[in-house]
């Protein structure tokens, strides 16, 4: 990144002409006290820097990015957490609105079958400006369910459950005057969306599953899908006798824990390992090898849609959180995408998966500069696209249609390699 004209620049990594191995420690940055604060504290070598003290790596939040990114220059070795404007991936209406565009794209290019592919998230319509669409579908459809997003919040935040277009004019009408919204965008902005009325449910609960992902380099596109994750549980039976009721049709850990019923040691999550070996019980292996695949593929294709409109800086990664519905049928859809997903910890067990996240995430953007390049496999992460598919098997050739050739993605498995 090149230094700007004006004065009030910011300058990082500044080393004095030491190169990057010849540093003794790595300064750090973090404004987040969690599973994050611990490891960065505990990592051999790394300081901690405090206020406008010079960095070598900053884990920001979103609006320090957004109020000082452009202004901040930064040496080549430096990383921080986030794109610039990773809001096309990690806001609902933006990630709709560039799944749709790159679905008719490859329509275009390649013919339906592979625009089919992305056929994994539900109709959806930005509101208000495509309220007129929105009417029309409503009104083919009567009697179904559909679900009103927020388009900036998270946790839960602002969502509700309608069947009658009333509902919709109502809420507009009572978050005119709300100030609870953290991004800048206008309040008007978000998404209606069909409800998926048949979700998996497990002990007759709904769950969904928290996914990482995470990407190094959009151009070319690189990314590392983690093995370890979690499903979340709703606390009460679900039914679509009560749309109302938060606590039967919201997963969300911040939702859950209000319930009367949440016990805090016992938490509302499995961990991925469980969940996947609970499916291949009651449906066999091959059913579950192709539910994951098929989140394989929602994974690449969500990226892929944004790989030509997301500024890929060098200095940049990005760990997200994937929000994926399974359904009766086992298929897979896609809810959101995460750019800051929680990194605070509900259960020790939930601890130590975080915990273990964010080491082997530190471990890929190797600040150190230990890796090859080479590697496949980095802790709990696996190399699912590095301009192209990844082999699973070492040596193989990663050419898709040759052969046997797996993807290298290990989701829910077990194992993690220690560094």
């Amino acid at each position: 990144m090149s230094r700007p004209k004006n004065q009030n620049y910011k300058g990082h990594g500044l080393s004095k002409g030491k190169e990057r191995e010849q540093r003794a420690s790595i300064r750090f940055k973090t404004t987040l006290v969690n599973t994050l604060t611990d490891v960065l504290r505990n990592r051999p070598g790394w300081v901690e820097v405090k206020d406008e003290g010079e960095w070598d790596f900053y884990w920001c939040d979103v609006s320090w990015l957004r109020e000082n990114f452009d202004h901040t220059y930064m040496d080549d070795h430096v990383r921080i957490s986030h794109f610039r404007n990773h809001y096309e991936l990690t806001r609902k209406n933006y990630m709709v609105k560039n799944l749709k565009r790159f679905r008719r794209q490859l329509e275009r290019e390649a013919g339906k079958l592979e625009a089919a592919k992305c056929d994994f998230f539900p109709k959806t319509f930005e509101m208000p400006c495509e309220y007129h669409l929105f009417v029309e579908e409503f009104r083919k459809h009567p009697g179904i369910t559909w679900i009103m997003k927020p388009v900036a919040r998270s946790q839960g935040k602002g969502i509700f459950l309608f069947r009658r277009l009333k509902d919709v004019m109502d809420w507009r009408k009572d978050t005119r005057n709300s100030d609870d919204q953290k991004e800048e965008l206008p309040v008007e902005n978000y998404v209606a969306q069909r409800y998926v009325e048949n979700p998996y449910l497990i002990g007759g609960r709904k769950f969904d599953l928290r996914v990482y992902v995470l990407v190094m380099s959009y151009l070319p596109l690189r990314a590392w899908l983690y093995r370890d994750g979690f499903a979340r549980f709703s606390n009460t039976r679900f039914t679509l006798s009560s749309i109302d009721d938060q606590y039967v049709h919201l997963t969300n850990v911040a939702v859950q824990k209000t319930s009367p019923d949440y016990h805090p040691k016992k938490g509302c999550k499995w961990m991925l390992q469980r969940f996947r070996q609970y499916l291949a019980s009651k449906h066999g292996p091959q059913a579950v090898e192709a539910l994951f695949s098929d989140m394989d593929n929602i994974f690449i294709k969500s990226l892929q849609s944004v790989q030509k409109v997301i500024i890929s800086d060098k200095h940049c990664f990005e760990l997200y959180g994937y929000d994926i519905l399974i359904d009766q049928d086992l298929k897979p859809w896609l809810l959101e995408v995460n750019a800051s997903p929680s990194l605070t910890a509900s259960s020790q067990e939930d601890y130590e998966l975080k915990t273990c996240l964010v080491e082997d995430t530190l471990h890929v953007v190797d600040m150190e500069a230990r890796l090859t390049g080479k590697e496949k496999r980095i802790g709990g992460f696996d190399l699912m696209w590095n301009d192209g598919p990844v082999s699973r098997e070492e040596g193989a050739p990663d050419l898709p249609g040759t052969g046997n050739f797996m993807t290298n993605t290990h989701l829910g498995m077990q194992g993690r390699l220690h560094q």
